[in-house]
């Protein structure tokens, strides 16, 4: 009721708010939607409202007998046509409020982030308490896009006019102290200033606050309690056997990534079962999987997604003989030239604090340290994939070297090429003999793998004319 008072006292030419009483037509609704969404990012807000039962003149309560639950086009649900129409699609829900008046219902529209929204390929604007086309508007339209080009996520609000107080209740303040090896302060204000600094929350005109995403998806108590973040939430599944058919747990971690991200790797090391490591490594009983690797991967997904896309967010999958770490978003470097390549993220304040309290390592060593501990423990090579409008990093459960296919040796053998390289050595025979335990008299085998590789055109050697084989050395194809 506290939202609808505040929309009430709004002047009629706010652009992010509408004010309807009874008239819903479904194409009407979605050009709105463009139209609010797109006016709510010009103007700073989180979201954009419509909204049913109010006279729009005096902002009276009327009552309305809209109801969006029970309208089809169609055999479909008023609420997914709407969705299906609108591209990129964006986070909007219904509520009904009943009050002493009639029901009102409520559409909460999330903002335009990084393209403006279209409604059936067409974008909208609100010039005063008008729905505009957003092109007949060229410095509108000039606007928007600067504010998407200028406007990373991390500086976007979660949440808007919150108080002091609210702001505690919803942030782990004492976690944030904790990992900055800062000492609490003895009063709010310190605790808000710092914050502040942090540019976690930022002070409004009036006095309230809001918090950033970046506050928020670091340090929030629970993610759900902001609605753009809840489904960037971390989830864990852990399958019986090979297949996602049977689901063994599910659990989400509702934590920020900061404050939860310790409890996170906790919880998947637990998850993980022993395995009986017989070579390099002495020790008889280690996780499958190093935890080394899964840590930094973990991180990886984390600090690398896009947080542009709605509806999902990291995900951990265990099966019997491999674990899947999938991130929304396509990989800024090809997925072949992970190993050398600086990263490039999307969220560099988000990364930049992760690195800067240990969550993950220094920018550019995280995947060699994988590759690194896959080999050290003998593991087949991981696997970089960019499917769809998503990352996927697999590592797979120990497997005897006769049991590998050969893409998955020539994986091995390029990877193996690539930690050389950036280590500053080379491929040679007996380096790959040691990555895949094989004895010295049994060198015609790893001289075949190596055929393959060079074959398949991803290792060259360091000296094409030389007719010696045996201390011949290689490097990755594109060195």
């Amino acid at each position: 009721m506290d939202l609808l008072n505040e929309m009430r006292s709004m002047p009629n030419e706010t652009e992010w708010v509408e004010f309807k009483h009874n008239k819903a037509i479904p194409d009407e609704i979605g050009e709105y939607i463009s139209a609010l969404s797109n006016s709510a990012a010009l103007s700073g807000k989180v979201f954009g409202y419509l909204i049913w039962g109010i006279d729009t003149d005096n902002h009276d309560i009327l009552g309305t007998d809209f109801q969006p639950n029970e309208r089809k086009i169609g055999n479909e649900q008023l609420e997914n046509w709407l969705l299906h129409q609108l591209a990129p699609k964006i986070n909007f829900h219904f509520y009904e409020l009943k009050t002493d008046k009639g029901v009102v219902i409520i559409l909460e529209i999330g903002r335009a982030f990084r393209n403006p929204v279209q409604f059936e390929g067409r974008e909208y604007i609100r010039i005063g308490s008008y729905k505009k086309l957003l092109k007949e508007f060229p410095e509108k339209e000039r606007q928007l896009w600067r504010i998407f080009d200028t406007t990373p996520f991390e500086d976007m609000p979660a949440v808007d006019k919150v108080n002091a107080d609210e702001v505690l209740q919803l942030l782990d303040y004492p976690a944030y102290f904790d990992l900055v090896n800062q000492p609490l302060p003895d009063n709010k204000k310190g605790i808000i200033e710092r914050l502040g600094e942090e540019s976690m929350i930022k002070i409004n005109d009036a006095g309230s606050y809001s918090i950033t995403n970046l506050g928020a998806i670091l340090f929030a108590k629970k993610l759900d309690e902001f609605k753009n973040l809840k489904r960037k939430s971390v989830r864990v599944i852990i399958y019986k056997g090979t297949t996602r058919l049977e689901t063994i747990k599910e659990q989400v971690n509702s934590k920020g990534y900061a404050n939860g991200f310790k409890e996170l790797i906790a919880y998947v090391n637990s998850l993980i079962p022993s395995n009986e490591v017989i070579s390099k490594a002495l020790r008889k009983n280690v996780p499958m999987y190093p935890e080394v690797a899964v840590r930094e991967l973990v991180a990886n997904a984390i600090i690398h997604q896009d947080l542009f896309i709605k509806g999902t967010g990291p995900m951990i999958e265990i099966f019997s003989d491999r674990m899947e770490i999938t991130n929304p978003g396509k990989p800024l470097v090809d997925t072949a030239r992970f190993l050398d390549s600086p990263p490039q993220s999307r969220n560099e304040s988000l990364a930049s604090f992760m690195r800067r309290v240990g969550v993950c390592e220094e920018r550019g060593s995280g995947i060699d340290k994988v590759v690194f501990q896959t080999e050290f423990f003998q593991l087949p090579a991981p696997l970089f994939e960019a499917i769809d409008n998503n990352t996927r990093i697999t590592l797979f459960a120990q497997r005897p070297l006769s049991k590998m296919d050969k893409k998955e040796r020539v994986r091995a053998t390029y990877l193996h090429a690539c930690l050389k390289f950036v280590q500053r050595q080379r491929l040679t025979n007996s380096s790959l003999r040691e990555r895949f335990g094989i004895e010295e008299g049994n060198s015609a085998m790893v001289s075949r793998f190596i055929k393959d590789a060079l074959e398949e055109r991803v290792i060259k050697p360091v000296e094409p004319d030389s007719e010696s084989r045996k201390y011949a050395r290689y490097v990755p194809f594109w060195a």
